[in-house]
């Protein structure tokens, strides 16, 4: 598939790195044969697995890739899609507890645990089987679009096809660099025209030689064969490997990039001086500081409800254990930096608008810069970084399934029939992750999908921790209605014929310096490609309806005369606060849970895990007894609210988080100002 593109150095480290992943499975199989050593790794991993979980969950090629995309189109604000997640850290020293404390396996469990509801858990497995897709494709396509970018097809062996968009492609260029006032009528006919042919996908920059199906079957098998192997306990030891190749990953650019550009000075003289600006210029395209707080609230609640979260922190042999992870997501907030800078590297190296695919800068630099060796690396630290997420969410499905799907139609299966149906299980998982990536194609509208898909269920986890009064026929309603609101509606709508094509839906909006863009359907073109005349319908593809845009618009509000950006910040504050509204509503209007099972449950959220099996075995007997014995440390004793009293760790871990954080801001900062003309 790429023997003949690559140097035999970069082939045999792809290939080592590939046997190491499958030796590691196979050596951690033997502690794999029960579900809790499968799932959980016997909630035995201590700071330093923690550590290596986190950090390789969290950092992913795709961030990698996506924010050097946006930070090539945007500049630095770009970078905020990922870098908001700086301020979430403070919030992960007290997640990473709740998700221990609650001392399950999956988080199908909590339904069933706290409302007595098996048609809850039921679903919620279900339904996460399809989030996983979205997870596992998006990673697929990440993977896919730098590997791609470094397998090209050489200009002589271009067909007529590959000519024509790559020549397309450039025409575009040049007319979109040209003052409007200069543009002839026939000129801005053929930029409309050509603007139209690329929102439909057939304009290229590049032409690789590598086949997606080919990519994508072959990454499957590879990260299958590893975690059916080895579970949880193989996931944790690759984490290690992998962090160091991710580490690699994010570094190579940088210095290679700078060579080529002229050292660090010479991103001053060839980068605009407003994409050094990390909080954005007024009337910009970029997000605001409103646009990051909406981001920020959407990222927190659907963080809550990801699948993964109870395999993770759950197999934390302590509180302590559980709480040091977050040391490996403010690593990950170290390679934003990195990745952002790549993409000003790219500003100064291809040029503002110089690539028809921004999505593939990070790609085209590798290209570009990295000799023989380099890009094994490169490949290599894709790999890990796609494979490190894609194992985590693939053994949080297998353990859902089959804890919560395969138990309730056959209760009587043995740990080792739970075992295989858990690695059969992995391996589906995985093909429909692969189909979900060969229907992926804009970065932009997957990131989107991804910060709302899990928003019904994470308002759902926040206010189930939180919360005495919730009911389960109020989770039913907000899982209900916010999926049609928030992702049915908006992601089917461009499929409905006379959606597609009403002229109401297809307007366009223009703002200040900027192109035309629609005001609901992410994408626009024209029924007749070589007819700027003709009507407007919907893309064809990932193609999202802002269905809160039209809402509001429906309530008064002109959101024809916003920016993109503008509507994108509405749509990210709905969604956050939608959920919650339904769940509220809806539980003062049924009958509260049984009492007795809701004070078992927040008895045993603020008993603190014991030291030792002996330890924690009495403390739960002890709650058991006396679920109420811990309510003296609620903040608000004589309320139905569970927010409890902060102890000497929750407050110096809660402000060194802060410190942290604000440390790392300054750090960007600082980076950005020493390289800004």
């Amino acid at each position: 598939m790429i023997s003949g593109s690559l140097h035999p150095l970069d082939l045999a480290i792809i290939v080592a790195y590939v046997i190491a992943v499958i030796w590691i499975g196979k050596r951690a199989a033997k502690a794999a044969a029960s579900e809790d050593g499968f799932f959980l790794a016997g909630r035995k991993l201590g700071k330093l697995y923690q550590f290596f979980l986190n950090f390789g969950n969290a950092t992913e090629p795709q961030g990698a890739v996506s924010t050097a995309s946006f930070v090539y189109q945007q500049g630095a604000p770009g970078s905020w899609l990922s870098f908001q997640t700086v301020f979430m850290n403070p919030y992960f020293w007290f997640m990473n507890v709740w998700f221990r404390r609650v001392r399950l396996t999956t988080l199908s469990d909590l339904w069933e645990d706290r409302f007595g509801s098996k048609g809850l858990s039921l679903f919620y497995a279900l339904f996460q089987i399809l989030v996983a897709c979205v997870f596992l494709g998006f990673g697929n396509v990440t993977a896919y679009k730098i590997a791609s970018s470094l397998v090209v097809k050489p200009e002589p062996a271009w067909t007529a096809a590959d000519r024509a968009a790559i020549e397309g492609y450039r025409e575009l260029k040049q007319l979109e660099k040209q003052p409007g006032g200069a543009l002839t009528p026939e000129g801005r006919a053929r930029l409309d025209q050509l603007r139209d042919r690329s929102a439909r996908g057939e304009l290229k920059s590049y032409v690789t030689l590598l086949n997606d199906i080919a990519f994508y079957l072959i990454f499957t098998v590879v990260v299958g064969t590893y975690i059916v192997m080895g579970g949880m306990a193989a996931a944790a030891v690759n984490e290690g490997l992998q962090s160091v190749l991710i580490m690699v990953f994010s570094l190579l650019l940088i210095p290679t990039g700078l060579h080529a550009i002229g050292g660090w000075a010479a991103l001053a003289q060839k980068v605009p001086a407003k994409m050094f600006d990390l909080l954005g210029s007024a009337g910009s395209e970029q997000f605001s500081v409103f646009g990051l707080a909406a981001i920020l609230l959407v990222s927190i609640v659907q963080n809550a409800g990801l699948s993964h979260n109870m395999g993770i922190c759950g197999s934390a042999k302590n509180e302590f254990a559980a709480r040091t992870g977050v040391s490996g997501t403010y690593l990950k907030r170290l390679m934003i930096i990195l990745w952002a800078l790549a993409g000003l590297i790219a500003v100064a190296l291809f040029g503002v608008g110089g690539l028809a695919d921004p999505d593939a800068a990070w790609g085209a630099m590798s290209n570009q810069l990295l000799g023989p060796g380099l890009v094994g690396l490169m490949l290599a630290g894709v790999l890990a970084g796609t494979m490190s997420t894609l194992a985590a969410k693939a053994l949080a499905i297998s353990s859902l399934f089959v804890r919560n799907v395969y138990r309730q139609v056959w209760p009587d299966l043995t740990q080792k029939q739970g075992v295989f149906y858990a690695r059969c299980t992995i391996v589906a998982v995985l093909i429909l992750g692969t189909v979900s990536a060969w229907l992926m194609r804009d970065f932009f509208s997957i990131v989107n999908l991804v910060l709302t898909v899990n928003l019904p269920f994470g308002a759902a986890v926040l206010v189930t921790f939180f919360w005495r009064r919730l009911t389960a026929p109020a989770v039913w309603c907000c899982v209900i209605i916010s999926t049609l609101v928030v992702l049915v509606i908006p992601w089917t709508a461009s499929q409905v014929p006379a959606l597609r094509s009403s002229p109401g839906l297809t307007v366009l909006s223009t703002t200040p310096n900027a192109v035309p863009n629609p005001v609901y359907f992410s994408k626009v073109v024209r029924v007749r490609a070589d007819d700027p005349a003709s009507p407007l319908i919907a893309a064809d593809g990932l193609n999202r309806f802002n269905v809160e845009a039209w809402l509001l618009g429906k309530a008064g509000l002109d959101v024809a005369v916003l920016s993109k950006t503008q509507r994108v910040t509405l749509q990210f504050f709905f969604d956050g606060i939608f959920p919650f509204i339904v769940l509220l509503g809806a539980s003062l209007l049924t009958r509260p849970t049984d009492p007795a099972r809701v004070a078992q449950f927040y008895g045993r959220m603020k008993t603190p895990v014991g030291d030792t099996p002996e330890l924690e075995a009495a403390a739960l007997a002890e709650t058991a007894r006396n679920p109420a014995r811990f309510d003296h440390t609620k903040l608000f004793p004589q309320s139905r609210w569970e927010f409890c009293k902060w102890d000497r760790v929750d407050t110096i871990g809660f402000l060194v988080c802060c410190a942290l954080s604000a440390a790392i801001v300054g750090l960007f900062l600082l980076v950005l100002q020493s390289a800004a003309p």
